[in-house]
């Protein structure tokens, strides 16, 4: 993988420095992670990195293909590595969980977006919010902050 994303970032004028190592690190580690949590993985290793310079890695990455962004909920959007395959995210509004599944799950109702409306969707970009199957079994008093699973 290392040759892979130091050939991306120099094939697009950029140089390979240890704060984008690290930020993209943190990103396949988290598998899903906003911008905060993805600097508090990089400040385990390296606590001089601050938040704008996740910022900007990350913008960087995205430009060069190696990670993308999705907005999973109503705050930062969640990065992850682009190497994945390409999957929408159901995210549980009462733990937080974000569960990925392959963008084929959606297939039937995408094709009927482009068939009835003309509408061509950027499934990478998607986010179905309710309930895990955790969640729903728990009664409603149960704060929201446990995580369950």
């Amino acid at each position: 993988m290392a040759e892979a994303w130091e050939q991306r970032l120099r094939e697009h004028g950029f140089r390979i420095t240890p704060q984008r190592q690290l930020v993209l690190e943190a990103v396949e580690y988290l598998r899903h992670g906003t911008p905060e949590e993805i600097l508090a993985e990089v400040q385990r290793t390296a606590t001089g990195v601050n938040l704008s310079t996740v910022y900007r890695t990350l913008e960087v990455l995205e430009d060069v293909g190696l990670v993308t962004h999705a907005h999973i909920g109503h705050g930062a959007p969640t990065y992850h590595a682009v190497d994945e395959e390409l999957h929408i995210h159901l995210v549980c509004d009462r733990c937080r969980k974000v569960l990925s599944v392959p963008a084929d799950t959606a297939l039937t109702f995408t094709t009927s977006l482009a068939k009835d409306f003309g509408f061509a969707t950027d499934i990478a970009h998607v986010s179905v919010h309710g309930l895990c199957s955790n969640c729903q079994s728990l009664p409603r008093d149960v704060p929201a902050e446990i995580d369950h699973h």
